[in-house]
C-alpha cells in the first residue's frame, strides 16, 4: 500500500480501463475524421485542376488578343512560355504569358490542348484526364460542359 502512495499523481489517477476508454475515443474520432480528410484531398485536386485550366484560358485569350489567333494544337500550351517557330507564327507575341513551365495536372499528367477545339469549335479545348488519367469516364476536368465532365 505504501508503494502506491509514492507513485506520481498522474499515474495513480488513470486505471487500465480509463486508458482503454481514451484509446477507444481517439479511435472513433480518427474513424470519423480520416474519411473526411481524404475526401477533401480529392476535392482539392479537382479544384486545383479547374483553377489551372482557368489560368490557361486567361493566358490563351491574352495570346489571342495580341496575335489574332490562338496557338495551334502543335504549338500547344508551350506557346505561352516561348515564342513559337512553327506556323501560324505569332505576329505580336508579348510573352511569356506564363512565368514558369507548363505544370502537370494534380495527378501528374499533361494538360491536353486542342485548337480548334472539338467542343469549343471557335476557340480551344483544354482538359485534364482526371484521377484515372484516361479520357472520358466522367472524371475529366475541362473548359467545356458536358454530362460526362466536371467543370
Amino acid at each position: 500500500m505504501t508503494k502506491i502512495r509514492h507513485l506520481p499523481f498522474f499515474i495513480r489517477i488513470f486505471t487500465f480501463i480509463e486508458i482503454m476508454v481514451v484509446v477507444i475515443i481517439i479511435g472513433v474520432l480518427a474513424a470519423i475524421v480520416m474519411p473526411k480528410f481524404f475526401g477533401r484531398t480529392k476535392e482539392a485536386k479537382e479544384n486545383a485542376a479547374k483553377s489551372q485550366i482557368e489560368i490557361f484560358s486567361t493566358t490563351l485569350d491574352a495570346y489571342q488578343l495580341d496575335n489574332d489567333v490562338f496557338p495551334s494544337t502543335e504549338q500547344g500550351l508551350d506557346a505561352l512560355i516561348s515564342k513559337p517557330n512553327t506556323p501560324p507564327a505569332p505576329t505580336n507575341w508579348k510573352g511569356p504569358y506564363l512565368s514558369n513551365e507548363i505544370p502537370l495536372d494534380p495527378w501528374g499528367n499533361k494538360y491536353i490542348y486542342k485548337c480548334s477545339g472539338e467542343h469549343n469549335t471557335n476557340s480551344y479545348d483544354v482538359s485534364s484526364n482526371g484521377p484515372d488519367g484516361k479520357p472520358g469516364g466522367g472524371d475529366d476536368i475541362t473548359n467545356w460542359r458536358t454530362s460526362e465532365t466536371k467543370k
